[in-house]
């Protein structure tokens, strides 16, 4: 039998996953998810891509408030209800319009990630339509990248740390200078991967050739398989980065260019998930 193993969301955009046992489907995807977002001085969305040290940023919610913390920072609170101001924010090739959340958030951002750096809210009356090319005029997303939720499996997962553990990491000898074969000493995690479910009890890349699954009273349509940048590279726990997560999925992953982990989904209507709930595939 097929289970959801796992939800999570990240409130804001390429910040630290929040695992949760049960979560709403909202207009957007999972409620609260990728709702904030990182801008630079031209408005333009900022990502682990190309800084890392955003993995380690922490956020939860208290009471209608935003708590956010990182390390050697002091914890920041962001009022769901303050009143902000309206810009823009320009995810890939969207210009989306956005409430900025201040300038106290923006210093706080600003001085941990050293670069400037304010931080944005997708208001519920702004509309961000996915791809046409994938979806239906209506079905719209937040501040994700392209679509409003994207699945992994566990088995997928399981097939990719055999491979990091059979696969030599090179390291060099501090006496000879040579390049030296090593095993990844640790597993990698769904983290790396950013996923809102994670299912179990499917065979591996089983999820490739699905094209429509319900979960509890939500059914999903995966809509097109997820193409991956460097970020499953970074250690979320660390912000460090090591290209054989990367260089191993290139090894059985790729086509056309692309390096291919993980499935993209449209949810169709409302409902609640919670972990433990079956899997049904449709189709």
């Amino acid at each position: 039998m097929i289970n959801l193993s796992q939800l999570a969301i990240y409130p804001i955009k390429s910040t630290a996953q929040v695992s949760l046992p049960r979560a709403q489907i909202s207009p957007f995807g999972l409620n609260m998810d990728r709702r904030w977002m990182l801008v630079d001085q031209n408005s333009v969305m900022l990502t682990q891509r190309n800084f890392a040290r955003m993995c380690l940023i922490q956020s939860r919610f208290d009471n209608g408030v935003l708590e956010v913390t990182a390390p050697e920072m002091p914890g920041l609170t962001i009022s769901l209800n303050n009143e902000t101001t309206q810009t823009r924010a320009i995810v890939w090739e969207d210009t989306c319009k956005a409430e900025d959340c201040g300038d106290v958030a923006a210093d706080w951002f600003s001085e941990f990630l050293g670069t400037p750096a304010r931080l944005v809210y997708f208001p519920e009356n702004t509309v961000r339509q996915v791809d046409l090319n994938y979806a239906k005029q209506g079905d719209v997303t937040a501040f994700s990248d392209g679509f409003p939720y994207l699945l992994i499996s566990q088995a997928s997962l399981d097939d990719l740390n055999s491979r990091l553990k059979q696969r030599p990491k090179q390291r060099q000898s501090q006496h000879t200078g040579q390049r030296m074969g090593q095993n990844l000493e640790q597993p990698v995690s769904t983290a790396r991967f950013r996923p809102n479910l994670v299912v179990t009890g499917s065979a591996a890349f089983a999820e490739d050739s699905w094209k429509k699954l319900r979960i509890g009273n939500v059914i999903f349509n995966l809509v097109k398989p997820c193409s991956r940048c460097v970020i499953p590279s970074i250690n979320p726990q660390t912000a460090e980065k090591s290209a054989e997560v990367v260089k191993t999925l290139a090894s059985y992953r790729m086509r056309e260019n692309k390096i291919f982990f993980g499935q993209n989904l449209i949810a169709q209507g409302s409902g609640e998930l919670e972990v433990g709930m079956p899997v049904e595939i449709l189709e």
